[in-house]
């Protein structure tokens, strides 16, 4: 059917990296960051007055947290069950975060310095033993769930922290019941979210970000055992000067979307527009999403909207990769979400691989090494 969605989905495909191979890459961010630490948590913080359902960030605070070992479980055995023509199953990208903020030191140092901890200890906090992470092990052996970077934190350090340095009172209540994800108000012509680790206002925060990713990527090596190669930034945000960071410390395939947006400093944005297979002045290469699947989100039907984007990608000889967060896989603060965004994700795969028996499923890094070989 045509309608101005399919159009402009058209025109997104135009240019870029081509191939006539079915491939789908499905890339699922957010997994290892802390988002609700529980459903007593929301209704605490509602009941105190703190922004939680605000605009976007609503269904991230009503259903996402730290995957348990039965969300894990549960999306292994839908991606397993489904085969492309080669026999392998549907690997999800799990873009991943390697920390969260150690908010005991971060307290006990009266918030002067910032602290983290490896996000396998915030598993062992939530959960209280190593069957998640051991989990992610099996994940990743199976080739099921391969992580890439999605930053150090899936938080703005400098921003939270002048927040929490100034005495700011909801950033301080929502710390006290850790966590920070929720949308925080404007601060001396500042509006950077929380969120979004590598936005700024002030340009003096690059060397701050710089770091961070340097930091990140190390410590992401130490918790896998490789190095990753692909890093999506969280909420999108970063600046071209960062990409030198990344570089130098492995990564060569980046995320960013078709008609982007880089932070300038002081309330500024620059907009650009990028395509697959693009390189910048590094020689990496730009991975671009051009599916999408939320089912999560109310009011909408995720399964068909999913195979006209793949479709739409197909027909114009380009990858269908697929953008979908880890919270619609999340069961343990509400089992019903995880129902159904399995439900549905089992219903996606099974069409797929039967209206395109030739589908192949790739990872984000194997999709970038094969462009990277062809030209």
């Amino acid at each position: 059917m045509f309608n101005l969605r399919n159009l402009r989905l058209m025109l997104s495909n135009l240019p870029g990296w081509r191939t006539n191979r079915h491939i789908l890459v499905f890339e699922s961010d957010d997994w290892g960051s802390i988002r609700m630490p529980s459903k007593e948590t929301f209704n605490s913080l509602v009941n105190k007055g703190l922004p939680l359902s605000l605009g976007d960030s609503g269904p991230y605070n009503l259903y996402d947290t730290v995957a348990n070992p039965e969300d894990l479980s549960g999306l292994f055995e839908v991606l397993s069950n489904v085969k492309d023509h080669y026999g392998n199953p549907c690997a999800f990208t799990a873009i991943s975060v390697a920390a969260n903020p150690d908010f005991e030191r971060i307290k006990n140092g009266d918030f002067e310095n910032y602290y983290y901890e490896p996000f396998t200890v915030t598993l062992r906090r939530y959960y209280g033993n190593n069957d998640s992470f051991e989990l992610w092990k099996e994940g990743i052996r199976n080739k099921l769930f391969v992580p890439q970077f999605h930053g150090r934190e899936h938080l703005n350090v400098s921003e939270w922290m002048r927040a929490l340095k100034r005495g700011d009172r909801e950033t301080h209540l929502a710390f006290e019941h850790g966590m920070w994800g929720f949308p925080n108000k404007p601060y001396n012509g500042s509006s950077v979210s929380y969120q979004a680790a590598f936005d700024f206002y002030d340009p003096e925060d690059l060397a701050v970000h710089d770091k961070i990713i340097a930091d990140g990527l190390n410590l992401f090596e130490s918790i896998f055992g490789y190095r990753a190669v692909f890093f999506v930034p969280p909420n999108g945000y970063l600046h071209d000067s960062l990409y030198k960071a990344a570089s130098e410390n492995g990564i060569r395939y980046l995320f960013a979307s078709r008609f982007h947006s880089t932070p300038a400093g002081y309330g500024k944005i620059n907009k650009s527009i990028h395509f697959i297979g693009q390189r910048n002045k590094l020689g990496q290469r730009f991975i671009i999403r051009n599916c999408f699947f939320e089912p999560c989100m109310k009011g909408k039907d995720w399964v068909n909207s999913c195979l006209n984007d793949i479709d739409m990608a197909f027909r114009w000889n380009k990858p269908a990769i697929i953008s979908s967060h880890r919270v619609n896989y999340i069961g343990a603060l509400d089992p019903g979400n995880r129902e159904n965004g399995l439900s549905q994700l089992k219903q996606l795969l099974k069409e797929v691989v039967s209206r395109w028996p030739d589908v192949e499923f790739m990872t984000s890094a194997e999709l970038g090494d094969l462009i990277q070989k062809s030209n």
